[in-house]
C-alpha cells in the first residue's frame, strides 16, 4: 500500500505526453513559490480528459491510480487523519495505489537524511490501513535563504584571545535546510498547514509563529555561538575573522542552537550558512581590540622596525629643535649607556635633592661615537644622506 516508483528522476514534461492516458491525475508542486516556502500542498496539474489544465486548483486528494511528481530538491509526505501514511525523499514519478502489494510507504533516496528519515518513519508512521484518499504535501529540502537575525542590545562572551569579556551588537542572516521532513512537519508545522486546502507555509511570513520562535532561539544562541567561534583553536581565537567566515560561524551557530534547542535531532532542520552583516563592539571591547592591534604590530620582527622608526623620528626632532649632540647620542645608545649619563644631582646643586640631573649636566659625548651611530642609522635606512651630513656638521661644529 502506498506508492510505486514508475520513473526515477523524471519531471512532469517527460510524463504528460507518454503516460497521460494511463493515469487518473497528475499532482505537482504549485507554481510561483517563493524560495522561503517550506511546506505546501500538491496541486492537480492535468487529467486524463485531454490532459489539459485542471481548474479545480488544489484539492489535497490522491485517488488510486494517480501519479505524483517529486522534483529535485523536494520531499513528499502524505497524510490521513493527521497521520503520515507515506514519505518520498528522492525525485521521480510515483503512482499512488493503496491496493497493490508492491507499493511502498517510504522512499528515502539514500541521501544525507535517509537514515534519520527511516528512524522518524518508524516513530510516526500510520498504524492503520490507508484509504483511497490522501492529503499530499511537498517539503522543500533545498537551502532556505534570507532568515534574518539581530540583537537589540549587546551580547557578551568570554574571549580567550582578549583574555576578557567582550560585547557587541550584531545582525545578519542565516540559511536553513530541512534535513528530516517528517520531524520538521510533526514537531514545528502547525496543523492548519497540513489540512485540506491548506495555504503555503512560508518561513519568512511576518505572522508566522514558527518563524518568530526560530528567530528568538537563534538570537538566544548568538552569545554562545560567538564564544564557540572565538575560543575555537582552529580560528586562532580571532573574533575579527567572524564577518568573513560564513561557513565557520554557521558551524558554531548550528552547534550552539543544537545544544540549546535540538534543531537537528528533534526538529529536522539545521543552519548551513550564516553571514554577519555588522558587528558593533561596545566601548570596552573596542578599546581592547585597539590594544591588541597595537600589540600585534609590535610583535616579532615588527618590534625592531618600529623601534628604529621611533629613533629616527627622535633624531629628526632633536635636530630641528637644536637638542644638540648629547640628546642624539642618548637615542643612539643602549639603555645602560643612557643610565650612565644621567646621574643624581649632588646636594646643593641646581635641582631638587636626590633628583636626576639634566642631559646638559652629563659629560659631553664623544663626537666620534656620535658619528659612528649616525653612520649606522644611515646604513640602516633610518636617515638619508642629507640628514647624515647635517648631523655630522652639527657634531663637528662646522
Amino acid at each position: 500500500m502506498g506508492f510505486i516508483q514508475i520513473v526515477v528522476g523524471a519531471g512532469w514534461d517527460s510524463l504528460k505526453g507518454t503516460f497521460g492516458d494511463q493515469f487518473l491525475d497528475f499532482l505537482v508542486p504549485p507554481r510561483g513559490l517563493s524560495d522561503t516556502a517550506i511546506v505546501f500542498p500538491a496541486v492537480t496539474q492535468g487529467t486524463n480528459a485531454g490532459r489539459g489544465q485542471n481548474t479545480r486548483a488544489s484539492e489535497n486528494i490522491i485517488t488510486n491510480g494517480s501519479v505524483i511528481i517529486v522534483p529535485e530538491g523536494y520531499g513528499l509526505l502524505t497524510f490521513q487523519d493527521g497521520a503520515i501514511t507515506s514519505v518520498v525523499g528522492e525525485p521521480g514519478a510515483y503512482k499512488w495505489d493503496s491496493e497493490d502489494q508492491n507499493s511502498k510507504s517510504v522512499f528515502s533516496g539514500g541521501g544525507v537524511f535517509s537514515s534519520t528519515l527511516k528512524t522518524s518513519w518508524e516513530r510516526f508512521k500510520f498504524g492503520g490501513r490507508p484509504g483511497s484518499q490522501q492529503l499530499a504535501f511537498y517539503v522543500n529540502l533545498k537551502e532556505i535563504p534570507n532568515n534574518k537575525f539581530g540583537t537589540q542590545g549587546p551580547i557578551y562572551w568570554d574571549d580567550a584571545y582578549l583574555n576578557a569579556q567582550a560585547g557587541a551588537v550584531t545582525r545578519g542572516t542565516y540559511v536553513l535546510k530541512v534535513v528530516d521532513p517528517i520531524l520538521f512537519v510533526k514537531t514545528l508545522v502547525p496543523a492548519s498547514y497540513i489540512t485540506a486546502s491548506a495555504r503555503v507555509f512560508d518561513i519568512t511570513e511576518t505572522d508566522n509563529a514558527v518563524s518568530e520562535q526560530l528567530f528568538a532561539e537563534v538570537v538566544g544562541s548568538m552569545a554562545g555561538a560567538f564564544s564557540r567561534y572565538v575560543n575555537d583553536d582552529d580560528k586562532n581565537h580571532r573574533i575579527t575573522r567572524i564577518q568573513s567566515d560564513s561557513v565557520g560561524f554557521a558551524r558554531s551557530l548550528a552547534e550552539e542552537v543544537e545544544s540549546n534547542y535540538q534543531w537537528s535531532s528533534e526538529r529536522g532542520l539545521t543552519i548551513t550558512k550564516a553571514t554577519i552583516v555588522s558587528v558593533e563592539y561596545d566601548e570596552d571591547t573596542t578599546a581592547l581590540l585597539s590594544d591588541v592591534r597595537k600589540a600585534d604590530a609590535l610583535s616579532g620582527g615588527r618590534a625592531d622596525t618600529f623601534l628604529k622608526q621611533s629613533v629616527a623620528r627622535g633624531v629628526e626632532s632633536a635636530g630641528e629643535s637644536g637638542g644638540g649632540g648629547t640628546g642624539l647620542a642618548m637615542m643612539g645608545m643602549g639603555m645602560g649607556a643612557i643610565g650612565n649619563l644621567v646621574q643624581p644631582t649632588p646636594e646643593g646643586a641646581t635641582g631638587a635633592p636626590g633628583t636626576t640631573g639634566t642631559a646638559a649636566q652629563a659629560a659631553p659625548a664623544d663626537p666620534a661615537v656620535q658619528l659612528a651611530q649616525y653612520k649606522q642609522m644611515l646604513d640602516d635606512g633610518l636617515i638619508n644622506e642629507d640628514d647624515f651630513e647635517a648631523l655630522k656638521k652639527k657634531v663637528l661644529g662646522l
